[in-house]
């Protein structure tokens, strides 16, 4: 379970005891911090100690806060690896950001390579390249958030995540139907499940961390 936190006074009033009540991760946006005006550096964390972090400098294209070049969002999160326990970087800037990846793995820290779309779900052919890609790079975990358009989009997506890509999935979507199938795609075995931390949320249609983390505790796994 994840609990994103893409806003500065969220984060500066954060504390470990209670993210960790929430989830069992929590995500900061490096790229939403510096689009409120907020240069990312450890002190923005460092009161989060026994909390395991997830660091993302998002690119715009995929929903980032701001037109970051792949330089510096290499150095955003080149900043954050010594306090990382894993690293967001999309499937499309595997090359453009192939430095902090290397570095990252040299640490022994786990990518997560991700995929976003948020006007519609692509089409299954796509998924499956993509994780190809992010498998043949060697992501540890492969990321898919789509908007979802309709109820056969929902089930698509659930379906993918029942797939074998050769390295874990985590799936969600976007959008009106994102909470339901939020709920359905950890049922079928997403291994990375996002709520937001603080009052705002990091995507359309994201639970509050703490009642996903609660609904999902509910669930019976179903693998099909």
């Amino acid at each position: 379970m994840v609990g994103s936190l893409g806003d500065a006074a969220a984060l500066d009033q954060a504390d470990a005891h209670t993210i960790l009540e929430r989830c069992d991760i929590a995500e900061i946006r490096l790229d939403s911090l510096l689009g409120q005006g907020f240069e990312p550096t450890r002190h923005h964390w460092q009161h989060l100690a026994g909390v395991p972090l997830l660091f993302t400098a998002r690119s715009k294209e995929e929903g980032g806060a701001l037109a970051l070049t792949a330089t510096k969002r290499s150095s955003l999160l080149g900043i954050a690896l010594a306090h990382a326990a894993a690293i967001d970087v999309e499937v499309a800037s595997r090359e453009s950001m192939r430095d902090v990846l290397e570095e990252a793995q040299s640490c022994g820290i786990p990518w997560i390579a991700s995929y976003h779309d948020f006007e519609k779900l692509p089409t299954t052919e796509v998924l499956v390249d993509a994780a190809g890609r992010a498998r043949d790079a060697g992501a540890a975990v492969f990321k898919v958030a789509a908007r979802l358009n309709s109820l056969a989009d929902v089930l698509r997506l659930a379906e993918f995540q029942l797939s074998p890509q050769g390295l874990p999935v985590a799936t969600m979507g976007m959008g009106s139907l994102a909470a339901v199938s939020r709920l359905l795609c950890a049922q079928c075995g997403s291994v990375l499940n996002y709520g937001y931390l603080g009052g705002t949320p990091t995507a359309p249609g994201q639970w509050d961390s703490g009642l996903l983390k609660q609904a999902i505790s509910r669930l019976v796994p179903w693998r099909g």
